[in-house]
């Protein structure tokens, strides 16, 4: 197989404006582009130092929302915190038998599960 990695993964999202605020803000993440495109911006955010981007796509208003991205973090309980000074309801952190966990969903329900490493 001569594929090595995975390099965008879409978000569905209604509105890029407050979707880059909450990813950059809440989530802390960078941005990686913005460049017009022709049914919009192509809006790219990615943790620091991460190769794979998720594209923030308001373009495909019949998209469900996503569920099951896993998202690494070193301290879950900071993470809590941030999100919820955001206004984002959190459940956990919780210790479960794989590990510890954090579950969220962000403003477009698009759901994550964020694990400790």
């Amino acid at each position: 197989m001569n594929i090595s990695t995975i390099a965008t993964v879409t978000v569905p999202v209604s509105d890029q404006e407050r979707a880059l605020a909450f990813y950059t803000g809440a989530l802390g993440f960078e941005l990686r582009t913005d460049n017009p495109f022709p049914m919009g911006r192509w809006l790219t955010v990615a943790p620091k130092g991460a190769e794979s981007t998720l594209l923030l796509a308001s373009w495909f208003p019949d998209m469900a929302p996503i569920g099951g991205m896993v998202l690494i973090s070193r301290d879950l309980d900071e993470l809590a915190a941030t999100l919820g000074e955001h206004g984002v309801a959190v459940e956990g952190p919780s210790d479960e038998p794989w590990g510890r966990q954090l579950l969220f969903n962000d403003p477009f329900g698009n759901g994550y599960a964020v694990i400790q490493a």
